[in-house]
């Protein structure tokens, strides 16, 4: 890159803005001046009202499918282009590894929500739940919806993952319908801005579906309002100015924070040398402190190892971190590059002395850099710090240095280091590396009140593990208290984030109408000609087979533990039922559900492909001897499926509810179908 001002991308165009009023940006390696972020004010309320009113009516619009195959070619998109990520990313002192994380890793979390879209519908709004009869009769119900919030995700990143961070967030507001405005950290918004362009540059997205502001954010808060989403990623005392915005209070606007914490690793009470575990500890805590140089908000900044392992742990550390080769990322063998530049060197260290007035200085990594022209203003090795009274400490528990340096601390017990773990007052994760259960099961009881994540590491989960500091993108990432009290990803849950729960209530039928999904109790219209011989795009939500009847005999039950080799007694042995709830052999309930599908199905060879799955099965009443049973058969959902290449046919999954009932019209079994149905126009 040159070293001009960094653009940013507003109202659907690029704007580049004098160097006059900028600040410069310092590449981590050599020193050098990379680039320039503009000072300058941008009309902040035109660039949220053209979110709203572009970006949000155009992807608000789209269905959750028709989202997530979005997302997905999209992330197919920036992998094929991803090497110019990794060269802009050497500026910030990643390593190629580094680099994997926030590069491979940022493009992973499109993937993983755009494979989500199979959890929702096929329309711009989804289901929170099941239908709730809240009348004896069954004419009036609810249903909660989830809707698209009509504002703009509000991104505010911190310098450590300028692509994840971005990526990790955008792909769950896309999902959710909501357009984002990304305002990335200055250190490092040149690499955000070269992967913004490439996002632009395919066109996947509608317009307004992304904005980018390269610079300081000042007073863009000022106009966001309770349909805006606004989440933040950095310290915990820029966070609470952020969230106590006067205008955010006012329009009750929702804030996630994702803040750094106190991190912790704790090495299981009988642990030994030796032990695969405490290899495994060693070089998790190594891992920790070197990669990234520290700089993850996930990192393990406090040790926890039993009283009598301290030692060994300490030389045993100190014996992993001197192989650390550190330097410029691009010469061979280098593993840890640098803080992102000299400024956060400066604030590690005065962070580290802060930590030394309670702690001594067991390791220090010497300063020989690998490479020509590399400048050490940014360069710091792994920092390994010893308190020996933790307890009666306060620094270790309160202060940060936001990169490789850690403080190796003894406990006496496991519920001590419980203590010494909360003592953090609210962490995004800890470790325990233990291979006794047990003590497991007591750890997590007592630490997970304090952290959004813990990770129990041991030879059985070692090989796949993704080790401490890594978040997953179908899981939670945030922690309580001082991590920021938020939740980013968490794969469903955090689609939630960005829509509007409603209860909607009404009669079975109306609530059909608006869910577009069967309710029961609804009205249901029969089926002409029968739903199996139905092409996709013909068949409507509530439409029903009713079959004929069958009246169940002793030798169908007989017949079905024969074949199934079902012996249960309650449908074998009659002189077994005394103190049971039967009052004779009962009928199997998966013969029940055998003989609906024989009642239900259509034979002849027609629009539905197969049958692969079945769905909350409920055997709701004995079925004896004599009762006469039949079946509805209902269109309950439809979803439509991408093709898988050029020579794949449209189809769709479509869901049936199959209720059968017995002579007196009260249902014994209620399930879920799930078939493959095509289209009947294939040219498409």
């Amino acid at each position: 890159m040159s070293t001009g001002t960094i653009p940013h991308y507003i109202e659907g165009r690029w704007y580049q803005p004098s160097k006059s009023n900028s600040t410069e940006i310092f590449h981590a390696i050599s020193g050098d001046v990379h680039a320039h972020v503009s000072n300058e004010a941008l009309d902040f309320e035109s660039v949220l009202r053209f979110g709203r009113e572009v970006g949000n009516k155009n992807l608000r619009n789209l269905s959750f499918q028709q989202r997530g195959l979005m997302l997905k070619r999209l992330a197919l998109h920036l992998l094929r282009v991803k090497e110019k990520f990794y060269e802009a990313s050497w500026a910030t002192g990643a390593t190629r590894a580094d680099a994997w994380i926030d590069i491979e890793g940022g493009i992973g979390n499109l993937f993983s929500y755009a494979s989500l879209r199979r959890q929702f519908g096929d329309q711009p709004f989804a289901l929170d739940g099941d239908y709730i009869p809240l009348s004896k009769g069954g004419s009036f119900g609810g249903q909660h919806i989830l809707t698209p919030k009509t504002g703009v995700a509000v991104h505010i990143n911190a310098f450590n993952f300028p692509v994840w961070g971005m990526l990790e967030k955008v792909a769950v507001n896309w999902l959710a319908g909501v357009p984002a405005v990304v305002k990335p950290a200055s250190a490092t918004s040149y690499l955000t801005s070269v992967v913004a362009e490439e996002i632009i540059h395919s066109n996947i997205l509608p317009a307004g579906a992304l904005q980018l502001i390269c610079g300081p954010a000042r007073n863009m808060l000022d106009f966001v309002n309770e349909q805006d989403v606004v989440t933040f990623t950095g310290s915990a005392s820029t966070g609470l100015k952020l969230k106590s915005h006067p205008n955010l209070l006012a329009h009750a606007v929702p804030f996630n924070m994702e803040a750094d914490s106190l991190n912790a690793s704790i090495l299981g009470e009988h642990v030994q040398p030796g032990d695969p575990e405490f290899d495994l500890f060693i070089k998790e805590i190594r891992k920790e402190m070197t990669v990234k140089c520290g700089q993850k908000c996930t990192a393990v900044r406090r040790i926890f190892v039993p009283s009598n392992q301290i030692d060994a742990v300490q030389e045993a550390l100190k014996g992993a971190l001197s192989k650390a080769v550190i330097g410029d990322p691009r010469v061979e063998g280098v593993r840890m590059g640098a803080l992102v530049n000299r400024d956060q060197k400066a604030e590690v260290l005065s962070k580290m002395d802060l930590l030394l007035q309670e702690a001594e200085h067991v390791y220090a990594h010497p300063s020989t850099l690998s490479g020509e022209n590399v400048s050490a203003d940014a360069f710091l090795g792994p920092q390994l710090l010893r308190n020996d009274a933790p307890l009666q400490a306060t620094q270790c528990h309160e202060v940060e240095a936001f990169g490789p340096v850690a403080t190796l601390m003894p406990y006496n017990s496991l519920d001590e280091a419980i203590e010494l773990a909360n003592k953090g007052k609210g962490s995004l994760c800890c470790s325990l590396v233990s291979h006794d259960a047990e003590e497991a099961r007591r750890f997590v009881g007592g630490a997970a009140t304090m952290h959004g994540r813990i990770l129990v590491l041991d030879r059985d989960c070692a090989k796949e593990s993704t080790g401490h500091g890594s978040p997953l993108p179908l899981l939670t990432h945030g922690g309580p208290g001082r991590a920021g009290g938020g939740e980013e990803m968490g794969g469903v849950r955090g689609v939630h984030h960005y829509m509007q729960r409603t209860a909607v209530q009404g009669s079975p039928t109306m609530l059909t109408a608006v869910s577009q999904k069967y309710q029961p109790g609804s009205a249901q219209t029969e089926a002409i000609p029968h739903l199996f011989q139905q092409h996709f795009e013909d068949l409507v939500i509530g439409h029903t087979v009713t079959t004929a009847k069958h009246t169940v005999t002793e030798a169908d039950i007989v017949n079905f533990a024969n074949v199934s080799g079902d012996h249960f007694y309650a449908h074998v042995d009659e002189t077994s039922l005394d103190g049971t709830i039967f009052e004779g052999r009962v009928a199997h309930g998966y013969y029940l559900l055998s003989k609906a599908a024989g009642l239900f199905v259509d034979p002849k060879k027609g629009p539905v492909l197969l049958n692969y799955g079945v769905e909350q099965a409920r055997f709701t009443k004995p079925v004896y001897p004599g009762t006469t049973v039949g079946v509805r058969l209902t269109v309950e959902d439809k979803i439509e499926q991408e093709k898988r290449d050029a020579e794949d046919i449209r189809k769709g999954i479509v869901k049936f509810r199959v209720d059968m009932y017995d002579q007196t019209g009260e249902s014994v079994a209620v399930a879920t179908i799930l078939t493959m149905v095509k289209f009947r126009d294939q040219q498409e």
